[in-house]
């Protein structure tokens, strides 16, 4: 059992919820183009889960074996510096996690098959090559997520034609929060955040326009706007003014849960505001898991 908890913990479940909120709410753009949802679509829906669970577990865990040396001294409490599992243990694990999650998206159609590869060479690249690269690391990590959210719209391929530009807001908002976690352990990144805070103040006027012109949707949306653009311009406001390794790490663990109130706003706007709420109820389970487990 204790064993099954280090393998959670290397996958940071509270990150993995995130994950599932784009899944929702590229299924909740798709599903606009339907007038009903089938039972079919029902499956479809879990497998991409499914997938999204695996791609995103078998990216953080692959993260961790690469910073292997780097965490010897800078992480040393992580589960593979500290021994707890062991390289060979945790390269099964990753490799396995990819595995499934590619075959569960072919099993909803080879559109999402094909954007499942993508997603883990994205991944891959990110946590080997551009992780360090001060531009083109956060570009990487943003195109994970374009590409998770562009995931579940694939419920319904050809909803891709008329939504791919949606992946455009993820990987800005995506961008801004890797520029804050760079150099989260020392501090010293003021301009970083700064940089990111004109980032969510680009994605937040995009939602605007998108919602503005979504107008049956305008009011609704707009408190899920408001609600996501304040909590993470709180915590980067603080990580700026004290920009101390201790406010940084929250600044950086509020944007990335926070991912769920940005994918709440997508199905308020779509769909309806109650299923906005709905999606905002992973929240807490994610506030839960991230006191449990890490967030990165």
């Amino acid at each position: 059992m204790k064993k099954i908890g280090h393998f959670l913990t290397l996958a940071r479940p509270a990150n993995i919820v995130t994950a599932i909120a784009d899944i929702l709410a590229g299924v909740a753009i798709a599903l606009s183009l339907s007038s009903q949802v089938t039972s079919l679509q029902i499956i479809d829906i879990c497998l991409l889960i499914a997938s999204t669970i695996g791609l995103y577990g078998g990216g953080i865990v692959f993260n961790d074996i690469f910073d292997l040396q780097t965490d010897k001294i800078e992480r040393p409490e992580r589960i593979l510096p500290s021994g707890k599992l062991s390289l060979e243990e945790a390269m099964l694990f990753g490799s396995l996690l990819f595995s499934f999650a590619i075959c569960f998206a072919f099993i909803a159609s080879s559109t999402s098959g094909v954007i499942a590869i993508c997603i883990m060479l994205l991944a891959l690249s990110y946590d080997k090559l551009t992780k360090r690269h001060q531009v083109i690391g956060p570009l990487n990590m943003g195109l994970c997520r374009s590409f998770n959210l562009l995931l579940g719209i694939s419920i319904i391929p050809s909803a891709l034609n008329q939504f791919w530009f949606l992946g455009f807001i993820p990987l800005a908002y995506i961008a801004a929060i890797t520029l804050v976690a760079q150099k989260e352990n020392t501090g010293k990144n003021k301009n970083s955040i700064l940089y990111a805070i004109f980032l969510d103040t680009a994605v937040m006027i995009t939602l605007l326009i998108i919602v503005y012109y979504h107008s049956t949707t305008f009011w609704t949306s707009l408190p899920f706007i408001i609600f996501w653009f304040g909590i993470n311009l709180i915590a980067k406001s603080n990580a700026y003014q004290k920009n101390n390794p201790e406010k940084i790490k929250k600044a950086v663990k509020i944007g990335v849960i926070s991912i769920i109130p940005l994918n709440a706003i997508y199905v308020a706007g779509f769909m309806d505001w109650t299923y906005g709420f709905l999606l905002i109820g992973l929240l807490p389970i994610s506030f839960l898991l991230a006191k449990k487990f890490a967030v990165t």
